[in-house]
């Protein structure tokens, strides 16, 4: 097994990067969404969560992920799941917005 994101290892936190952004930016991947990822990553995972409006958002969901899951290989999986809808939003879902209150007359 490789370890990561622990202290004293390649894959881990550099400077102001965290983990993500090494793994990012070791395996040379320039997408934009995975670059907006990485930044709301960044800042959740670094307790600068005022950098980037979702990175609230992320560090709560994974807060209680760690708490609803007592086996780490279903919190990973589940944390997977999370990671995938994150990143599709990156990629083709940052313009939409919930349409409340809904603009179609009640009938």
């Amino acid at each position: 097994a490789t370890p990561f994101d622990i202290e004293n290892v390649f894959w881990s936190h550099r400077g102001g990067l965290c983990t993500f952004d090494v793994m990012v930016a070791e395996f040379g991947l320039v997408a934009e969404p995975l670059q907006r990822l990485a930044a709301i990553v960044r800042a959740a995972d670094t307790g600068q969560s005022e950098l980037v409006p979702e990175a609230a958002g992320l560090l709560a969901v994974s807060l209680g992920l760690s708490r609803l899951y007592a086996d780490d290989l279903a919190q990973l999986e589940a944390g997977m799941t999370l990671y995938d809808a994150l990143y599709r939003w990156c990629r083709d879902a940052t313009g939409e917005t919930h349409n409340w209150p809904n603009a179609k007359v009640a009938q």
